[in-house]
């Protein structure tokens, strides 16, 4: 961690941006995490079971716990909020750090959605005036306008479903592009598993009856589960403008030019405009400002705009903050209604 006196100065500056000071519980229910991120997780965080036989854990993010602080304390409307603390998280790499010293600040709860996104920007600008860097880079995403774009695409709902849930996860939403291209609707390995009884279903009387249903019909099922009805070329036309859509990057200030120029292309019917940016500037306190569709894909929660700030300082990269928008979030830890909710972290661990 960086000097108390440094992280101290951040604090202030925060706080003179009208934030309120609280207090995070340093462990949390693991289902909470579990349930959220899915239990592949689990290898990522340090759970024990306490003296009732409660399954615990260290927060691994600091972002959950503020967000079932507002759920379990029943707030209503608009909460201006920044924290300071450790979030505990194992890492796959060993050069990372498992202990991440981090500031917060976040905004729920409110109706100005967009000005709210400007503000959490502002705010992480405004406190990168005590740090010393050289340059760096702003990179804006927005996960919104990757799911319009999937709204309107010529394709079953279940896909747009799975596209929609699974962006987050590269390498899984890469192999769903696969299997739209070929029309294939059910995992490989679920088809694995299948394999075997078709076969032998394929030798027996179509006649005979399993579970009230013939042979016969129970072929056709799966044949129809395995394969959508629309033509194969149909599926890598679909998987073919994501891809491109992907590609585009970017000057912010180019961003919404470039989008619909793309869109038009497509013949896809939409039209976005700069309210989906938070800044319209290409350059910002030292740093570069691109816009990229791919980015946004860290964190399953994100639904809106999302940022990162990678500074250079003492000839090293730093991603220094991260943030973005969460309006599910709230709603996925257990509140009946959707809340708004736009916050960043600031790493104190370079």
């Amino acid at each position: 961690m960086k000097s108390k006196n440094l992280s101290e100065k951040i604090l202030r500056s925060v706080k003179s941006k009208g934030f309120k000071y609280i207090q995070l519980p340093s462990v949390i229910e693991t289902n909470h995490i579990v349930q959220r991120s899915g239990e592949n997780f689990r290898k990522f965080i340090f759970s024990f079971t306490d003296q009732k036989g409660n399954e615990l854990c260290l927060r691994p993010d600091l972002t959950i716990v503020s967000c079932l602080r507002y759920l379990e304390n029943n707030f209503k409307g608009k909460e201006k909020i920044f924290y300071s603390g450790q979030a505990y998280r194992k890492s796959q790499n060993k050069k990372d750090s498992i202990i991440r010293d981090q500031i917060g600040f976040e905004i729920i709860g409110s109706k100005n959605e967009k000005i709210d996104d400007k503000e959490i920007i502002n705010t992480s600008l405004n406190s990168l005036k005590k740090l010393k860097y050289s340059s760096g880079k702003l990179t804006l995403g927005n996960v919104e306008i990757f799911n319009l774009l999937i709204s309107k695409l010529d394709i079953p709902k279940r896909w747009k479903l799975r596209l929609y849930r699974h962006f987050w996860r590269e390498d899984y939403f890469n192999d769903l592009l696969k299997r739209l291209e070929t029309n294939s609707d059910v995992d490989p390995t679920i088809v694995e598993i299948d394999k075997k009884r078709y076969l032998k279903m394929l030798k027996e009387d179509k006649s005979s009856i399993i579970a009230g249903r013939s042979i016969e019909e129970i072929l056709s099922r799966f044949d129809n589960k395995i394969k959508d009805p629309r033509r194969a070329s149909k599926g890598k036309n679909v998987s073919k403008i994501i891809k491109e859509f992907l590609k585009i990057k970017c000057p912010i200030n180019k961003a919404a030019k470039e989008l619909n120029k793309f869109f038009k292309k497509y013949h896809i019917n939409l039209v976005v405009d700069q309210k989906y940016f938070p800044i319209s500037n290409n350059k910002v306190s030292k740093l570069n400002v691109i816009f990229s569709t791919s980015f946004g894909r860290q964190l399953e929660y994100y639904t809106g705009m999302v940022f990162k700030i990678d500074i250079k300082s003492n000839n090293k990269i730093i991603n220094i903050i991260n943030g973005g928008r969460y309006d599910q979030l709230i709603s996925d830890l257990g509140s009946k209604n959707q809340v708004s909710a736009v916050g960043a972290a600031l790493n104190l661990n370079y």
